[in-house]
């Protein structure tokens, strides 16, 4: 008996398995790449680069958060923001859509991927940003304007994960994040449950909005069911909480313009603990906090964000201006006038 039973789980792990892999390659030919590849070292970031029309008034970096890709905000952002005059890069996060990543779970730090990611942009000329980052890209986009400071000449943060909270993480997370488990479980098992629970999963995200119309479609929500991008995800959500503790009492050193934009019903992140929390540490920062909102404000009033991001390009002029501002007439203003 005991040996029937192994057999039987023997092959219906060998069912899951095909099947996991059928299923893969049925989502990769559904939803293919949408921009071009960079190659850098370390691995290859695919992204969606966006021109204007006419000239070319900054460039905007888009940084998705977990569980998605780079469609996330290039779909309700990129179009307004073109017409504005921004060139606009729409990237996926390394392991995540098209993107790869060679470092195995070291590539899951923020820091890390930010290095990665400002490679790619230095390769296809985009030297300076202003970085948009939603969700767990808020402390990538954070970790950017720290270590990468030249390259970040403005930061917009949207529902940000950015400090410790109490609590942890689901423990499906810490699970598929393991070395030995998380292969065997990403490969057989999640893609069963995860087809089952996702349009669930993602209209806990848009709560209390509905979902956007055919949303997992237009962006592709499925290609983070494929085991290596589950898996990625996995290992990204798993080491956050113990990077944003060494990193929060670095945030005073932030120099760029930055602007929070979250709702005050957001589900996933706690807005009073990481947004709030943003707006005190982040010296300048500027926080509006949307009524009846929840965690993707771009989706649920675009316009705002985009305000939002003009608002900070604005004020990365005017901090350029007065950073370039000659000595003299920087103490010829301080001056009081003669009575």
């Amino acid at each position: 008996m005991p040996a029937l039973i192994l057999l039987l789980v023997v092959v219906a792990l060998a069912v899951l398995l095909l099947f996991t892999q059928w299923k893969t390659r049925e989502i990769e030919a559904r939803y293919p790449p949408q921009g071009r590849f960079v190659d850098i070292d370390g691995g290859r970031i695919h992204l969606v680069d966006t021109r204007p029309d006419g000239e070319e008034v900054g460039t905007i970096l888009l940084i998705h958060g977990a569980s998605g890709n780079e469609a996330d905000l290039r779909l309700p952002l990129t179009g307004d923001l073109k017409q504005l005059g921004f060139r606009v890069i729409s990237v996926d996060r390394p392991g995540h859509g098209w993107s790869r990543r060679l470092g195995g779970h070291a590539d899951a730090s923020p820091a890390r991927q930010a290095a990665l990611i400002r490679a790619a942009m230095e390769k296809i000329g985009a030297h300076e940003v202003i970085v948009v980052g939603h969700s767990l890209a808020g402390v990538l986009s954070i970790n950017l304007a720290l270590d990468h400071s030249p390259f970040v000449r403005g930061l917009v943060l949207l529902a940000p994960v950015s400090h410790p909270w109490p609590g942890g993480i689901a423990f499906y997370y810490s699970l598929t994040a393991m070395p030995m488990i998380g292969p065997l479980v990403t490969n057989t098992i999640i893609m069963p449950l995860a087809l089952y629970a996702l349009d669930s999963a993602i209209a806990g995200v848009f709560k209390p909005q509905p979902m956007p119309d055919n949303y997992s479609e237009r962006v592709g929500i499925p290609l983070v069911l494929r085991p290596a991008s589950f898996r990625a995800n996995s290992q990204d959500v798993d080491m956050i909480k113990d990077f944003v503790t060494r990193e929060a009492p670095r945030y005073g050193n932030i120099t760029a313009p930055t602007a929070i934009v979250t709702g005050d019903q957001d589900a996933i992140v706690y807005t009073h603990i990481h947004s709030y929390g943003s707006a005190r540490d982040i010296p300048g920062a500027t926080l509006q906090v949307l009524p009846g909102i929840g965690h993707s404000p771009h989706w649920a009033q675009p316009q705002t964000v985009i305000a939002a991001i003009v608002e900070v390009a604005a004020r990365t002029q005017a901090h350029a201006a007065a950073k370039y501002r000659p000595e003299s007439q920087v103490a010829e203003s301080h001056q009081k006038p003669s009575s």
